[in-house]
């Protein structure tokens, strides 16, 4: 986004892109509900670092591995996607491995429903003022 975005409107961008991804994740352990061996995944929760650092301090971020042929032979994976994790708030694995309970998912999906309401009006109450503070607001 452009450095003339006000930190708080760049914030709840970066809410509502996270929300949908995380919408998406659990989209996913809902359609595999039933598929043995599969774990529940979650997104990360996002950083809102950069809207407290204080005047250009130093940031540090999450550094970003690519895998080597040796990396590959030795066992290890490569991260399906930025910012996906196992989900390990679950309450019950079934007999074949899976631990996706719907009751749980539909919950979340509820939540997510809720934040992303939530962050639409503060969306549309943040551009109320701004148009209030160039006056441009319906008052003529």
């Amino acid at each position: 986004m452009s450095e003339t975005v006000p930190p708080l409107m760049r914030g709840i961008s970066q809410a509502m892109g996270h929300l949908s991804r995380r919408q998406h994740v659990i989209a996913q352990n809902i359609a595999n509900s039933d598929t043995p061996g599969f774990k529940a995944r979650e997104m990360e929760a996002p950083s809102f670092a950069y809207m407290v650092d204080a005047g250009g301090a130093p940031h540090v971020s999450r550094p970003q591995v690519q895998l080597t042929g040796g990396m590959k032979a030795l066992g290890a994976s490569q991260q399906t996607a930025a910012g996906i994790i196992p989900d390990e708030d679950v309450t019950e694995t079934k007999p074949d491995g899976n631990n996706v309970t719907l009751e749980e998912q539909v919950m979340k999906l509820g939540a997510i429903q809720a934040e992303f309401a939530a962050l639409t009006n503060l969306y549309r109450k943040q551009m109320q003022l701004m148009k209030t503070a160039v006056g441009k607001n319906g008052g003529g």
